[in-house]
């Protein structure tokens, strides 16, 4: 997606934009070694790092936030910023807040319990079940960190099926796997 894509997409979902007007919601893309992903970013904090096609996450945001959404690099390039030095092997831990309201509650549990596994290290499926009281969830759980609004920010690659068994992974089993190998958890 160009800029005057995401100009021309704005524009029609948000007619009362006019360029100067700082958006509710930031919206852009970035590339990274996992793949494009598109951000999105509330006052609250980053509401969407997602793998998914731009105008799907878009739709979704504005769906859910019903709320004017467009380009402020200005919000947007700390979250770049951090990316980059994860990436890098610079940054261990984010800092930029999170917002999960795209997440229903269930997941919501899910993936707050995922923010407290550290760099470089996993859980299973069966261990998150366990401490969630709900040991039979095993797909419940699998199914809220594949819908993770919010992935690699809120690591959801961290949770594997078993050791030696990765599981599945919103942005595909290689990109799963680059971000265990970039954490050395494999």
């Amino acid at each position: 997606m160009t800029a005057g894509d995401l100009e021309a997409l704005v524009r029609l979902t948000a007619p009362g934009y006019v360029g100067e007007t700082p958006p509710e919601v930031a919206f852009g893309m970035t590339d990274t070694p996992v793949g494009r992903l598109a951000l999105a970013v509330t006052a609250r904090g980053l509401v969407a790092c997602s793998y998914e096609d731009e105008h799907v996450v878009f739709a979704r945001v504005t769906r859910a936030l019903g709320t004017f959404i467009g380009p402020d690099p200005r919000r947007l390039d700390p979250v770049r910023r951090e990316l980059d030095a994860y990436f890098s092997r610079r940054l261990r831990t984010f800092t930029v807040p999170v917002d999960l309201r795209l997440a229903p509650p269930f997941a919501r549990t899910v993936l707050q319990m995922t923010m407290a596994i550290p760099y470089g290290g996993t859980t299973t499926y069966p261990d998150i079940a366990e401490r969630m009281g709900r040991p039979q969830a095993l797909r419940a759980i699998g199914n809220a960190l594949t819908a993770d609004p919010v992935c690699v920010i809120v690591p959801c690659h961290r949770v594997i099926e078993a050791p030696g068994r990765l599981g599945g992974y919103a942005g595909g089993p290689a990109a799963k796997e680059l971000l265990l190998r970039l954490e050395e958890a494999v």
